[in-house]
């Protein structure tokens, strides 16, 4: 494993610094690295490491796996598993992944306390240079931004955990990935679009007979303790290894889960499923923990002179349903991309690719997502659509793909894609759910 005070005892300007060694940095560096690019991938803390997270790799986060050559490590440490069974208002159905001309009909479970380190240290292993337990704690040499523009940066300042020793690491490009709390996206230039969704998310794990089930489970009409139905829903996913995952995740929608206790709401639902999985204190194996995602592309600007960010940084994650991995690896594996065209090149202002590409790849569908969250946010909305959905099989597989970024179009455009979600959408939601809505806003006339 390479030190900090290798690299400061020899200085060296590497094409690319990369800030955060979760999905999008490390798949970030695995791409440049593999292409010849000299790369150092900054991990504040020391693989293995724990990171709140459902767990659940989708097939569009399997096929970036395998796209690096890694899916038969996950499956050596991870949970095969065939598609979603789905619970709401008295109904429940179980959905195998559709079946698609890229992605596979399979996904796996696997804790992220397994699967970071894995990617990390595979563009290790391509060249790049890892440096784990070393925060990147400032910019070096920050440069003004434009309007709508990054500042730029000659790269970052650096402190070792375990030895105090501090340090400078330069590059000709620096990518910050290093998460939805982002402090170096920050001191960059970053915030959030407030009136965007946020979502909310706790998990802990529990011992549990039923851990290898071939499902995972998803509650679509999570209840308060006082019995209301809030804007979220809860997952048990079997690991196993003797363990399932077991969170609540929450939208916010213009202030929707203000006043909600997440902890409690983690409780409650706990207590809903403990019979039927066997939870319990003494089947629990610690805490829940919890944190904020911004969702669709709710982060920016994403670009500055020579710099980037990607994954949560940006807010990639997926409104439907909360998806980040897979996002963070697209996004790194695209920023990849732009960042080689610029080396090649030696040009800099190629970096305005990777907004178009974002755009391109994500804008439309995540417009009709952010839509979408809004509309179901209202309860009795979401309970016709959960409700009749689930008595439907066919509306419900056709809801699953749109949800989960899986639709298989005929027309492969990013233009296609979002207004084929916009179509089905409306195709899906019942007429009942509109009949409520409309309902709603003649009363309030």
């Amino acid at each position: 494993m390479t030190r900090l005070n290798e690299i400061v005892s020899t200085p060296t300007v590497f094409d690319v610094v990369i800030v955060g060694g979760g999905p999008s940095g490390s798949a970030c560096a695995y791409w440049l690295a593999n292409a010849g690019w000299s790369v150092c991938l900054i991990e504040k803390k020391d693989f293995p490491r724990e990171k709140t997270c459902g767990d659940g790799l989708t097939p569009r986060s399997l096929y970036q796996l395998q796209q690096m050559g890694l899916e038969s490590v996950v499956a050596a440490n991870g949970h095969r598993y065939n598609g979603l069974r789905a619970f709401g208002f008295g109904a429940s159905l179980e959905m195998n992944w559709p079946e698609h001309p890229v992605f596979p009909n399979y996904g796996y479970t696997i804790t992220r306390f397994n699967l970071d380190g894995l990617v990390a240290h595979h563009a290790e292993s391509k060249g790049a240079t890892l440096l784990n337990g070393v925060e990147a704690v400032g910019l070096l040499e920050p440069t003004p931004g434009r309007d709508g523009f990054l500042k730029g940066a000659a790269g970052v300042v650096v402190k070792e955990k375990s030895t105090g020793t501090t340090g400078e690491i330069r590059g000709r490009y620096l990518v910050v990935g290093d998460g939805q709390n982002s402090r170096m996206g920050r001191e960059l230039g970053t915030s959030r679009n407030r009136e965007w969704p946020m979502g909310m998310a706790l998990r802990g794990y529990y011992t549990s007979d039923r851990h290898d089930e071939p499902w995972i489970d998803s509650h679509l009409d999570i209840r308060d303790p006082k019995g209301d139905v809030v804007p979220g829903y809860g997952w048990i996913f079997p690991l196993g290894d003797g363990r399932v995952n077991v969170g609540v995740g929450l939208l916010s929608t213009g202030g929707a889960w203000k006043g909600v206790n997440t902890t409690k709401l983690q409780e409650y639902f706990v207590a809903q499923v403990a019979d039927a999985w066997g939870l319990n204190d003494e089947t629990c194996c610690g805490p829940a923990t919890g944190g904020r995602l911004p969702m669709g592309l709710a982060i920016g600007p994403r670009i500055g002179a020579n710099t980037m960010t990607i994954g949560d940084a940006t807010g990639t994650v997926n409104p439907f349903n909360g998806e980040g991995i897979a996002y963070g690896y697209e996004s790194g594996r695209l920023a990849a991309g732009v960042i080689g065209e610029a080396l090649v090149a030696n040009d800099a202002a190629a970096l305005s690719l990777y907004d178009e590409r974002l755009d391109a790849a994500y804008g439309d569908y995540y417009s009709v997502a952010r839509a979408f969250v809004r509309v179901i946010s209202e309860p009795k909305i979401l309970a016709a659509c959960v409700g009749l959905g689930l008595r439907a099989e066919p509306l419900m597989k056709e809801l699953l793909a749109i949800m989960a970024n899986l639709m298989s179009n005929d027309q492969r455009g990013p233009a296609e894609v979002g207004y084929r979600a916009m179509v089905r959408l409306a195709s899906v939601i019942p007429e009942r759910a509109y009949d409520l809505l409309l309902g709603d806003q003649k009363s309030d006339d």
